[in-house]
């Protein structure tokens, strides 16, 4: 992963750049966010992962985020205890994917 404001090389590991990930299904599709933090630049880069009930999935880059506005989101998947679960319907699940 690269950071999209500056290009550099941000550690995918836990403790690293890595701060929250979250998986929510929507009609029968799976999406994936993945914020990413860039110490150098002070901004989030978000990985999205769409993987479609039918058809071809999509992996895209999101960013540059705002540090408040990553903050923000981070906090939000950091409420719920199981941020991996697609299926979960926890506070924080409802209102991250509205």
């Amino acid at each position: 992963m690269e950071c999209s404001k500056c290009g550099k090389a941000l550690d995918a590991k836990e403790g690293g750049a890595w701060r929250a990930a979250i998986s929510g299904s929507v009609l029968g599709d799976e999406i994936s966010d993945i914020y990413y933090f860039c110490e150098s630049c002070g901004v989030y880069t978000m990985l999205v992962c769409y993987e479609t009930f039918l058809g071809e999935d999509e992996i895209s880059i999101r960013g540059p985020i705002s540090k408040e506005e990553g903050d923000e989101q981070v906090e939000l998947i950091r409420q719920c205890s199981t941020p991996w679960d697609k299926s979960c319907r926890c506070a924080a699940h409802v209102a991250y994917f509205r």
